[in-house]
């Protein structure tokens, strides 16, 4: 090899780098426009069997079809919100009930009590509020910050929301169209190991969400029957959000926990209950069933529901999960198992013969 191939070769390998660099790059900055296409996607992929429906049992246009299918999705989640309002409202007043300058009087008392007792252990309360950003709650300066940051938030998911409806109707409208250009654009070679990848993906994907459909219902009849009885008020609505938030695996139920412990404790505020003799222990009554449901779930139907919808073992989807999470956060455990039934799909189609391949995809 001669000093000019040499050369040549190491342009020709940084070049390659710096391209991947780059497209990784650029993917890395509209990554919320592929988290919305592939919510779209997703979306798609659940009405397309109510757009047939449409089309087969009532003879309604492709576009009809479409049109229909969005907008029942949207009344949905529409009644799905508004189902939270009277909560919110309930919530609202009860808070209106309280007494703030008290309530920040026990808490600045509260705080200097933890102080003190901090001090006599020789740790720096004051170095560990300053370098920690807590000196703002002491104060309650968080509070505008937090309404702000809650506004820009509402105004992300009507963007959001808005963009994943359109890219939808154009997946579902155009589905025909954008398959046979996709088909065109494969290798005659690979194009029916690729067709094939994506039809297998389709199915098992369509039963994946329809186990996590089943899933939820399964842990918000549980929650509310806990809840009923202990008299929690809104117990429907209450165990409809605590489901919601099980998406999420491992911290979504944590999460739901939290938020569950406090409405029923700001609940109890309209209704004078005593908090120490009544609201306490009625919570931690009911923290300890979301727990018992929790175990059911994770123990139960959680494995075999996604075992059986996925055809993956139960130990094998826990740890890609776990993995998921530590890599990328809350979003990667939310789509952890359908990318890996999707990599398992395309390998047992494209690497058939490789042992390790084999042994993951034996059962799909």
């Amino acid at each position: 090899m001669t000093s000019k191939e040499l050369s040549l070769g190491i342009v020709r390998a940084v070049a390659i780098l710096v391209s991947v660099c780059l497209i990784l790059f650029f993917l890395y900055q509209i990554a919320t426009v592929i988290l919305y296409c592939i919510i779209a996607i997703v979306i798609s992929l659940l009405l397309n069997p109510l757009v047939n429906f449409l089309k087969t049992k009532f003879k309604f246009k492709n576009t009809i079809a479409v049109v229909t299918s969005l907008l029942i999705t949207f009344l949905v989640i529409s009644g799905f919100i508004l189902l939270f309002v009277p909560l919110l409202l309930a919530q609202g007043e009860n808070l209106s009930l309280l007494d703030i300058s008290s309530l920040e009087r026990n808490y600045h008392l509260l705080l200097e009590n933890i102080t003190v007792f901090l001090d006599s252990y020789n740790i720096n309360t004051k170095q560990l509020i300053e370098s920690s950003k807590l000196s703002s709650f002491t104060t309650f300066e968080f509070i505008p910050n937090f309404l702000n940051s809650l506004l820009s938030t509402l105004g992300n998911f009507s963007m959001g929301f808005a963009s994943v409806l359109f890219i939808t109707f154009f997946l579902l409208k155009e589905k025909d169209v954008l398959y046979l250009k996709f088909e065109r654009l494969l290798p005659e070679s690979q194009k029916e190991k690729v067709l094939n990848s994506i039809q297998d993906i389709n199915h098992l994907l369509s039963r994946y969400f329809l186990g996590l459909l089943l899933q939820l219902t399964i842990i918000m009849l549980l929650y509310l029957i806990i809840f009923i009885i202990f008299g929690v008020h809104n117990a429907i609505i209450i165990a409809l959000l605590c489901a919601i938030f099980n998406i999420v695996p491992y911290v979504g139920p944590l999460i739901a926990s939290i938020v569950a412990g406090v409405l029923i404790m700001t609940s109890s505020i309209g209704t004078g209950a005593d908090f120490a003799t009544e609201t306490l222990p009625t919570t931690i009554y009911v923290l300890i069933g979301m727990s018992l449901v929790q175990v059911i779930d994770n123990n139960f139907s959680s494995p075999y529901i996604f075992s059986k919808s996925t055809n993956s073992h139960p130990l094998e989807i826990f740890l890609v999960i776990l993995i998921a999470g530590i890599l990328f956060g809350i979003t990667g455990m939310i789509i952890a198992v359908p990318f890996y039934t999707s990599l398992k799909v395309i390998g047992k189609e494209f690497l058939p013969e490789n042992r390790f391949i084999k042994a993951l995809t034996k059962n799909l």
